[in-house]
Formats: structure tokens, sequence, C-alpha cells
């Protein structure tokens, strides 16, 4: 029974500590701790084997992907390819479409390989223009950079993103797997929460609300769009930005098409991981080429991007470590096994339990860590399909992880856009959580049945 306290206490802290803003790699420390004290595990085998065993191995098998991913961003954003294929979809779109142009651009670099944290701070500049002209509450910004960004782009077969492709390597699948189901069930979460952030925007907008920055910006962005740096905040809505000298879209685009289908390439030929290592260097390779004179800096991108993936996976494998210290007590494995022999079809309980995970850490892959070492030999032994047990796997990170604690939720509400949770996150929650859980159960269903 202390046990069972104990991992819900933890688990509690864990959450309060990440959504308090505490540093994640100080709460998980905390919180792995206390699993370890009320689960009568011994403290120092708990911290300096248990804890580390996870928190490195995760980091030995992911970081190069992490690191590549990282530079890849960096790249885009230090050449403005990132900024030009964010202009080019606001320019072809235009302000009537400036909700679906906002998710495109997203969506559009997030599935080309390009990090969120990346895509975040370069879309947001246009997605400010666009809702200006538009004259569209500043509010639903975070929802449309988040739809666009984890809500089908992450979890889609062919993604380059880690969340398809952690995956391939314990069911010795490719990131394509899932077949013509994942590709209708990421259709559908791009089309109805389309339909519904277009739905809410505009009834807003029928209700009198109209666009302006939030008061105080207190974000990086805000602060420069308030000072004309981005955008005239002088302007009113209705009155476009000035044009910038950026990339041509073919150029700015290409390294985002090579890096998608290098990588559903050669994962037929070798693994998803060295597929994922090879078509990230070149696309790198290729952006430095084609858009060598925007590109000022290419040892700083280079030494940011890592600095920025040295963050981005020491905070994911602080989340694993914690998961690998509450693996070992004896109250996580009733969980586990009450969540396996869930009545039902036998992929409820991996979707279950993968989800769960995955909103405790408040992390997609930081949970596909912890859930998938434990659960895949299960599963693999039960005989089922390794395609729809990976696609299911990817569906259930991209649900309950972007609960209000979520790193990249967080980041975008408040650092990128300058909003707060009370203003913007209950679109968020529809369409990154509540929509891709309803997702996930009819994805359940139909890999059951077919």
């Amino acid at each position: 029974m202390l046990g069972i306290l104990g991992l819900i206490a933890s688990l509690a802290l864990l959450i309060y500590l990440t959504m308090k803003g505490i540093n994640i790699i100080i709460a998980a420390i905390i919180s792995s701790v206390i699993v370890a004290v009320t689960g009568g595990l011994n403290l120092e085998t708990a911290m300096t084997e248990h804890y580390m065993t996870g928190f490195t191995g995760y980091f030995a098998s992911w970081f190069l992907i992490f690191l590549l991913g990282a530079i890849f961003g960096k790249i885009m954003q230090e050449t403005k390819a990132a900024d030009s294929i964010a202009n080019w979809v606001k320019d072809t779109l235009g302000p009537s479409r400036a909700v679906f142009a906002v998710v495109a651009a997203a969506a559009i670099m997030t599935y080309g390989g390009v990090s969120l944290f990346v895509v975040g701070f370069a879309v947001y500049p246009i997605a400010v223009s666009l809702f200006r002209v538009a004259n569209l509450p500043h509010r639903f910004i975070p929802a449309a950079l988040v739809f666009g960004s984890i809500s089908f782009t992450m979890t889609a077969p062919g993604s380059p993103e880690i969340q398809n492709l952690i995956p391939t390597e314990f069911f010795g699948t490719k990131p394509t797997a899932g077949g013509i189901i994942g590709v209708l069930m990421a259709l559908l979460i791009m089309v109805v929460g389309g339909l519904y952030l277009g739905r809410i925007v505009r009834k807003a907008v029928e209700n009198g609300e109209s666009f302006s920055l939030p008061n105080g910006p207190t974000s990086k962005a805000n602060q420069e769009l308030a000072a004309g740096l981005a955008v005239d905040s002088e302007k009113e809505p209705g009155q476009e930005p000035e044009k910038k000298d950026y990339p041509h879209i073919i150029f700015a685009i290409l390294p985002l098409v090579i890096v998608i289908a290098m990588l559903n390439t050669t994962a037929n030929f070798t693994s998803s991981t060295a597929a994922a290592l090879l078509s990230l260097t070149s696309g790198i390779f290729l952006a430095c080429i084609l858009m060598f004179k925007f590109l000022k800096e290419f040892w700083g991108a280079l030494a940011k991007g890592a600095q920025d993936a040295l963050i981005a996976a020491a905070n994911t494998c602080a989340v694993v470590g914690f998961g690998s210290v509450a693996a070992q007590v004896a109250a996580f494995d009733s969980v586990v096994d009450a969540l396996v022999n869930i009545p039902g079809p036998p992929l409820m309980g991996l979707a279950i339990a993968v989800t769960l995970i995955c909103g405790i850490t408040g992390s997609a892959s930081g949970g596909l860590g912890i859930a998938l070492p434990i659960l895949s030999p299960m599963y693999l032994a039960q005989g089922l399909d390794p395609g729809a047990m990976h696609r299911i796997s990817a569906l259930a990170s991209g649900g309950l992880d972007s609960l209000p604690h979520n790193g990249y939720v967080v980041t975008t509400i408040r650092a990128i856009c300058g909003e707060t949770h009370k203003r913007s996150y209950k679109p968020i929650f529809m369409l990154s959580v509540l929509l891709p859980t309803l997702v996930l159960i009819l994805a359940v269903i139909l890999y059951s049945i077919f």
C-alpha cells in the first residue's frame, strides 16, 4: 500500500513541480528519491544504478537524433528558410485563411524534421502578422502552433520526429509502420482539428473579440514585435507588414523533402535510427549548400544546436531515469499487470499504458522511453502485429502528453506567445489531448478488426 501511495505521490509531485517551473532534472531526481524510499528500494542503488541506467541508456540511444535534429532546426532558422516557408504559406493562403496558414506552416516544418521549438519561434511572428491583418484573437495562436506541430505530424507514418522513431527500436518496424490506418488517423486528426479550430475562432470573432498583443508582453517574441523588429506594432489590423529578404521557397523546402524521402527510403535497407541520422545529415548539408549566402554564423548555429540538443536530451533522460526507478517498485508491476490485462482488445492495454505514462511525465518521447522497454516484450509475446503496435504507441504518445505541464505547451504559451494557460489552453486541450485520444481509441478498434 505504501508503495502505491508513494508512486502516486511521486508522480503528482513531478507534475506539480514542472508546472511550477522547477527544472525537470531537479524535479525528476526529487520524485525518484520519494518513489525509491516509499517503495522500499535501497536509495543508493536506486539513484546510482536504476536512475542513471535509465538516464544514460536513453541518452546513448537517442542523443545523436536530438543533436542532428536541433542542428537542422538551427540551420533552417539561421538561413531564414523557416521564415521563407512560413511567409510562403502566408502569401499563398492569405489572411482570410490565417488559422489554416499557421497550422500548415508549422506542420510542413515539423513533418520535415525541424525541431518543435524552432518551429514555434519561427512561425509565431508570421502568425501575429496573419492574425493582425485578419483581426483574429491572439489567444488562439498557441493552439494553432501546437496543433500544427505535435497533434498529427509527430505521430503520422513516415514522420522523422523522434516519437515516430522510438517504437522502431522496440518493435523492429520502419517509420512508415501502421499502413493505411495510420495515415487515415493522421488525416482524421488534421481535418477534424482544423474544422474545430476554425469554428471556435470564428465564434470568438462573432462574439466581439479582436486582435491585440497580450498586455505587457512577457515573451521575447512579443517584446520584439512590440518594438517593431518583426511586425510593425503601430499598424492597425488590416495593414500588411513589410517584406523581407528570404531564400527562395524551393531552396527552403527542398531540405525538408530530402529528410522525409531519405528517411523512408533508406529505412528499408538499414535501421531506422541510421536512416534518421543519414537523412538529417543530408538535410543539414543541403540547407547549407543551397542557402549559403544567408548563413552568417555556421559554427554558431552548430554550437547553439548542440547546446539545445543537450538540454532537450537531458530533460527527457531525467524523466526516463525517474521511470526506471519507478519500474523497480512492486507497485509499478501491479499497475502494469492491471493495464496489460484490461478487458477488450489487447492493443487497448498498450494504448492506455503508453498514454498514461506520457501524460504523467508530460513528455511523449520520455513516456515512450519509459513504457516501451517494459511493455514491448509483453505484447510481442502475444503475437500482435508489430506495425499496429508501433502506430498505437506513437498515437498514444501524442495524447495526454500535452497536459498543462508539457514542456512544449508551457514554452509555446508563455515563452513564445506571452499568453497564459487560462486564456489559451482550452483549445490546446481539445486539439492535442481530447481529439488524439479519441482517434487513438478508433485506431485500436480498427487495428483489432483489420
